[in-house]
């Protein structure tokens, strides 16, 4: 015994244990911590809603975040309630335990070792599987919305005759409640068989039976639940083969029933179905049987007749049905499919016409004429133009213009032009001292517009400008010039406080500004800040004196970025565009409703089909819902986007959508009636690109209304790589003025040409009406041509170009030194029954660092012009040269003068063109822009002489035409 009286007295060590203050330090620690990340998540949420408020689409933010909670909550405690109920049944269904055996015993370890805990332990795991549940269920806030506001398409489908709605709004919210039930089920089965274990009610190697009727009884239930939604997935799985889709003959993602379907695969899962909802009967009967004999033997013969009847029958009926008279066997379902993508893409109305590909009239000097009339051919290429527009507009480092610029109609004189637009962004890698005060509050905002006439060049090859210089001047009418909002603005400011604006510069300095606008978030209350420096990561928000009174934070300053959160069900546009509208800069938005639910209609991947050329180099035209597969869509909204305040604004467009009409429903008042759209703006409102891209791709093989030609495949055709550059992707649409053959006028269009699957010939040219507010907007036109002849596609016309003895040289010429020759747009043109195609051409030359119009390719019914103007290059085609430039008549035996000085040899002319080039590289070295553009101009004087010279010379030599103004 250990001596208790002796020693000596005093207070005991307390080893181990922390002191009061340390006590108190940890404690405090633990607690800011936990305020830390509450505050943390809270910030997240709270900037949310500050920044919904002051868009005024609060009601978009608390709508999703209700629906998301609402499920969350539902599913998540349904979730918990199933797992738990089945663990707690499971227990209280516990056999009385007897060691009886090994397992047993070392059984009864865990059991005494969990008993102290088993409430907490259960409430872990129904709360665990519950958070996992809710936060599954939460993100299907889309699919309730659809569901519990769906409207009626007012059609059906031709098998079921249900209404579209069903397939589109019902059926996916059906599948998710039948996938959470199965998720219930198994994690009930699971969670229930691993209780009945524990506390013996099962048994593996324990002798005597190996399960207790209590545990039959519990687990068969569940099992028959199983089963049972089995059974109904069966049944569902019916009306999912009207949205199956498959790989079938000449098109990929075919959607819909096709021969095998209707005749074995939809009898099979109802004679499924039957035979699931009996073997879920045998596994409920256990319960007075109590044992699993017969629902074994069901559930077996269930999994052989899914194998039987859900597989080997329907490949037995391809195989000796359809495959021997496939054709007659399917046609009936081709033809449900090409009616329903055709209606799903709104192509159905597209105009298909017979168009001979080869000019009628032999007067060309009248068919000169009519190329004014037919088009106003563009010849100011946007995607090429860019840096020209940034060395000649851009004015200060700080701003920058898109690589891509646009295409609009702005009216001069009383008559509607085509103009090339862009904004004078703001170019914070152009600023000259990057800091934060700078950064996110000096250097805040682009400055105007600059515009030019897409139909015209100046004598240097320059664009004529008809909006330019700081602060921008010219045709618009007065407008509010500055950009705080664009697709170059994608960090954020603040502004209206005590720190001023760099609002533009002139010859008398800096000019300076406050931002007066309403938009963004108030940062004069203390929890805002603290909020936005968590969220922005920049602890500077909190303290800095650059923040005070009226300071305002603009962030997601993109058009897009502002559209997609403010209408998070739309699919948005790759290309937004500017437009001036009632003296706003306003960004205009075209945005989709799209589906993946619309029976029999093929699917397409959005990524895939509006990929071309220049999203594939540029940046800021983005693809559409890179891997969204959708097999309906609508252009169903415009949007606006102020520049300068960002209110965004959501007009109805297509007023019969029957999903817009759902979301409008789930979110009402966001979306403006489509008679609220004013004629200043729907004067800017055109058809949208990736919709045409969309619509397009279809066409390639949904241009046929016949089942058989459709499985012949004879008549599919393929948008052409763009011949322009060597990316390999698809040509891109272009804009333009122009009329189609049935046409009394030019409409502002979209246009695209085809050619056969697999070769380069043209096969087809359609153009679309994109001129909104107009009788013909959106009608589709396609002129279809023969197949018995060949009509030269783009890359054919391209290599042509490419191989002219005359034009090569001179692109030669072009190239020395440090030029480089850069192809505009090659536009296709219908003129007279053939085909008119116009190519610029552009050249970066030497230390120029921006590309200028120099020549203009043309070519129609064989004949080809390389001129330096539009108006040469055509005169040329269409023989309007004069006399001088006639060949000679057969009888002419005579022979042609030696050359003189005034008719140089094409050496000679060469010659001068080197000098003149030679001077041009000189004058780029001093940055004489005048002794350049003399230069510019000798250079294209010697190259006409040496083009002239040449064709004498190939008449005197051929007796006939040759040389680049005729064809072999």
């Amino acid at each position: 015994m250990p001596d208790r009286g002796g020693g000596p007295t005093g207070p005991r060590m307390r080893v181990g244990r922390p002191s009061r203050r340390v006590r108190t330090l940890l404690m405090t620690l633990g607690v800011l911590a936990v305020l830390g990340m509450a505050f943390t998540m809270f910030a997240g949420f709270w900037t949310d809603w500050l920044w919904y408020r002051s868009v005024r689409y609060s009601s978009v933010f608390t709508t999703t975040l209700w629906t998301k909670i609402g499920l969350f909550l539902v599913f998540g405690l349904l979730m918990a309630l199933a797992v738990g109920l089945n663990i707690w049944l499971a227990h209280r269904l516990r056999p009385p335990l007897s060691a009886m055996s090994m397992e047993q015993q070392n059984l009864d370890r865990y059991r005494m070792g969990i008993a102290p805990y088993k409430k907490w332990l259960l409430l872990g795991i129904t709360a665990l599987v519950g958070l996992i549940a809710g936060a599954s269920a939460s993100g299907q806030w889309r699919t309730w919305l659809m569901w519990v506001n769906g409207v009626p398409f007012g059609e059906k489908d031709p098998q079921f005759r249900l209404d579209v709605s069903f397939y589109a709004f019902d059926l996916p919210w059906y599948r998710f409640l039948l996938g959470f039930g199965f998720a219930a089920v198994i994690l009930s089965v699971i969670a229930a068989a691993l209780t009945h274990y524990l506390y013996g009610g099962l048994r593996v190697t324990s002798p005597g039976a190996r399960a207790t009727a209590a545990a039959t009884g519990h687990l068969s239930v569940l099992i028959g639940v199983f089963v049972a939604l089995k059974a109904v997935a069966y049944w569902l799985d019916r009306y999912g083969l009207a949205v199956k889709s498959s790989d079938f003959k000449a098109t990929d993602n075919w959607t819909g029933l096709r021969y095998v379907d209707a005749n074995a695969y939809l009898p099979a899962k109802t004679i499924l179905f039957c035979i699931a909802v009996i073997c879920a009967l045998l596994f409920f009967a256990t319960l007075w049987r109590r044992t699993w004999q017969l629902p074994v033997i069901g559930f077996g013969l269930m999994v052989l007749s899914a194998i039987l009847i859900g597989g080997l029958y329907p490949a037995i009926v391809q195989k000796f049905q359809v495959q021997p008279n496939e054709q007659a066997k399917e046609a009936p379902y081709v033809q449900k499919n090409l009616k329903a993508t055709r209606e799903a893409y709104g192509i159905d109305d597209a105009k298909v016409t017979d168009y001979p590909g080869t000019g009628r009239t032999t007067d060309k000097a009248a068919l000169r004429d009519d190329v004014e009339a037919t088009a106003s051919i563009r010849i100011m290429d946007p995607n090429i133009v860019s840096p020209t527009f940034q060395q000649l507009q851009q004015i200060r480092n700080y701003y920058a213009f898109p690589t891509n610029l646009d295409v609009d109609r702005y009216s001069k004189d009383g008559k509607d032009q085509d103009t090339v637009i862009g904004l004078r962004e703001l170019n914070l890698n152009g600023i000259p001292k990057n800091n934060w005060i700078n950064d996110h509050f000096r250097y805040t905002h682009g400055y105007g517009v600059v515009a030019a006439e897409g139909t015209s060049a100046d004598s240097q090859g320059r664009p004529v400008f008809t909006e330019s210089d700081l602060p921008s001047k010219g045709d618009l009418p007065t407008y509010e010039q500055r950009i705080y909002y664009g697709e170059k603005t994608t960090t954020y400011s603040i502004v209206g406080g005590p720190q001023k604006e760099i609002d533009y510069s002139d010859d008398k300095g800096e000019k300076t500004t406050s931002y007066r606008g309403k938009s963004g978030v108030d940062l004069s209350n203390p929890v805002n800040r603290a909020a936005y420096a968590l969220a922005f990561n920049e602890p500077q928000i909190l303290y800095s004196g650059a923040i005070g009174d009226g300071s305002r934070v603009l962030y997601n300053r993109t058009p897009k970025e502002r559209v997609e959160a403010v209408a998070p069900w739309l699919t948005i546009d790759g290309d937004a565009y500017p437009a001036v509208v009632d003296g706003r800069i306003q960004w205009i938005v075209d945005a989709y409703t799209t589906t993946n639910g619309y029976p029999y209609s093929s699917r397409t991947t959005l990524g895939d089909t509006t990929a071309d050329s220049l999203t594939a180099t540029n940046d800021n035209r983005a693809v559409v819902a890179q891997q969204n597969q959708v097999n309906y869509i609508r252009n169903s909204v415009k949007a606006t986007v102020d520049a300068y305040t960002g209110e965004v604004e959501l007009y109805q467009w297509d007023t019969q959508d029957p999903v817009l009409k759902t979301w409008m429903k789930a979110f009402p008042g966001t979306v403006e009636p489509k008679a609220e759209i004013s004629d200043s703006l729907m004067a800017h409102l055109r058809y949208p690109q990736d919709l045409f891209k969309v619509q397009r791709e279809l066409l390639t093989r949904y241009h046929v209304e016949d089942a058989t030609t459709f499985l012949s495949g004879s008549e599919v055709w393929q948008v052409p790589d763009d011949p322009t550059n060597k990316t390999g992707d698809a040509v891109p649409p272009y804009y333009l003025s122009m009329k189609m053959p049935d046409q009394q006028s030019q409409v502002f269009s979209l246009t695209t040409t085809f050619t056969p699957n697999g070769r380069d010939n043209l096969s087809a040219f359609m153009a679309v009406d994109a001129e909104a507010g107009t009788e013909g907007y959106g009608t589709i036109r396609i002129l279809k041509l023969p197949t018995n002849t060949t009509v030269n596609g783009p890359k054919q016309v391209q290599s042509q170009f490419n191989s002219e003895q005359d034009i090569a040289e001179t692109i030669n010429l072009l190239t020395r030194g440090d030029s480089n020759v850069e192809y505009g747009n090659l536009l296709a043109v219908p003129l007279d029954g053939g085909l008119l195609y116009v190519e610029p051409v552009y050249v970066r030359g030497g230390g120029l660092k921006y590309p200028l119009l120099r020549k203009v390719l043309v070519t129609y019914g064989g004949a080809t012009a390389f001129e330096n103007t539009l108006d040469e290059a055509l005169d040329k085609v269409f023989g309007a040269e004069g006399p001088a430039t006639e060949p000679p008549d057969e009888g002419d035996t005579t022979t042609p003068p030696p050359p003189t000085s005034d008719n140089p040899t094409v050496q000679e002319a060469l010659d001068d063109a080197q000098e003149a080039f030679e001077a041009g590289q000189e004058a780029l070295k001093e940055s004489d822009w005048e002794a350049y553009g003399r230069a510019q101009q000798d250079l294209e004087d010697a190259l006409r002489r040496a083009e002239e010279a040449q064709s004498r010379a190939d008449r005197t030599q051929g007796g006939g035409g040759g040389g680049p103004g005729a064809s072999s």
